[in-house]
């Protein structure tokens, strides 16, 4: 019903910290007190140093609003970090900011400035790149897609045809 030690006459052994080490002192010949080995070396993994992050010109470029294929060979051909993308975001080259006033602009830069969605460009057949003349000119046709495509957007928002995101006003005809 026991253990087996009872039955034998032998007590059991010694459950305690105490017993161990008193028994593993008495049969490698040390004292207790003395150390048996000096301590081991830490072997976990230590942390690395963070590595700046890279983004694809791909990525940077929709970041910054780009379309890619407009930008200089270096912009497109390396890597960029995201301190770099922050410094560009702050401080444009000349490049940049040329880019961005003039075009070519990406799907989602011509939507904000025409005032519709993604989904109305591709419905109406406009190509995904347009420059800012280009959308000017759009802006000043007003074609019927583009009004509905608006009125869609933003239903009884009282703006005005010609008043999208990003857009000049131009100063409305005087009324007698």
């Amino acid at each position: 019903m026991g253990s087996g030690y009872r039955r034998a006459g032998v007590p059991p052994p010694s459950r305690t910290l105490e017993g161990m080490t008193d028994s593993m002192s008495e049969s490698t010949g040390q004292s207790a007190a003395e150390p048996t080995e000096p301590p081991r070396e830490d072997r976990r993994q230590q942390p690395k140093p963070k590595k700046e992050q890279l983004l694809s010109p791909a990525t940077a470029a929709k970041k910054l609003e780009l379309y890619l294929p407009a930008t200089p060979p270096e912009f497109q051909q390396t890597p960029i970090s995201r301190t770099a993308l922050a410094e560009l975001q702050a401080n444009p080259p000349e490049w940049l900011v040329t880019l961005r006033r003039e075009g070519p602009h990406p799907r989602s830069v011509v939507s904000a400035r025409l005032g519709v969605s993604n989904s109305a460009l591709a419905r109406a057949g406009v190509s995904d790149v347009m420059t800012t003349a280009e959308i000017a000119a759009l802006l000043a046709e007003m074609p019927e897609w583009l009004v509905e495509e608006r009125e869609k957007r933003a239903p009884g928002s009282g703006r005005t045809p010609g008043t999208a995101v990003g857009e000049r006003p131009t100063a409305a005809p005087a009324t007698d």
